[in-house]
């Protein structure tokens, strides 16, 4: 055998002798020993629970600008094609492509600021139905006001309600005119005609003919 060989058997074959110990395979148990506290201790976040009154606020971060007051703060979900153009508690006509909203208790014409708390869009929204009436749902968008802060590819999803009441204040990060604070007025129901009463018709007595 070359001696370049034997040198490179050698070394191979002394190296486990020198540190005494070999490769041992690796266990199917887990890493952490049993009873061990966890190295990660996130706390869960529920969903489903829709809280009023948080007390929290909003700032949008414009200079000068008082931060917004957080109304409610739960889940919100959306309804479109199935209701177009049906009533709405108000008396209007769903319209999905209006920038209207249903909550449960806010007087109706109550303009809403919708942010939301998974990427942080929001959208100014009229109240002019009631709903829903799910527990953890705090408010359904139309089709239009969900596209705005892309709820419609996400599902039910967590937000947070501030009410715009003062002209001046900002969603979307822009300042809400006096305009927007405006009523809608309600489509005039059609008037009936009435008719006038037809006089009354003379009675006339005619005399009976004499015979000849």
């Amino acid at each position: 055998m070359p001696p370049a060989t034997q040198e490179k058997d050698a070394d191979t074959t002394a190296a486990p002798a020198a540190s005494g110990k070999r490769l041992q395979p690796l266990g199917r148990g887990l890493a952490v020993p049993p009873g061990a506290a966890p190295r990660s201790a996130v706390p869960s976040v529920r969903y489903d629970l829709a809280v009023s009154g948080t007390g929290e606020s909003l700032d949008d971060g414009v200079p000068g600008d008082e931060p917004r007051e957080i109304f409610e703060r739960g889940g919100a979900s959306w309804y479109g094609i199935q209701f177009h153009q049906r009533k709405t508690a108000n008396g209007e006509r769903f319209d999905m492509g209006a920038m209207t909203a249903a909550h449960k208790t806010l007087p109706f014409n109550t303009r809403v600021c919708v942010r939301s708390l998974v990427n942080g869009s929001e959208v100014l929204v009229r109240v002019n139905d009631r709903g829903p009436f799910t527990p953890g749902r705090i408010i359904d968008l139309s089709r239009a006001a969900a596209d705005r802060i892309g709820l419609t590819s996400m599902g039910i999803k967590q937000v947070a309600l501030s009410v715009i009441d003062r002209e001046g204040m900002r969603c979307g990060g822009q300042a809400v005119a006096a305009e927007d604070l405006q009523p809608a007025l309600l489509p005039e129901a059609p008037t009936s005609r009435v008719r006038a009463p037809a006089p009354a018709r003379k009675r006339v007595i005619v005399p009976p003919r004499k015979r000849r």
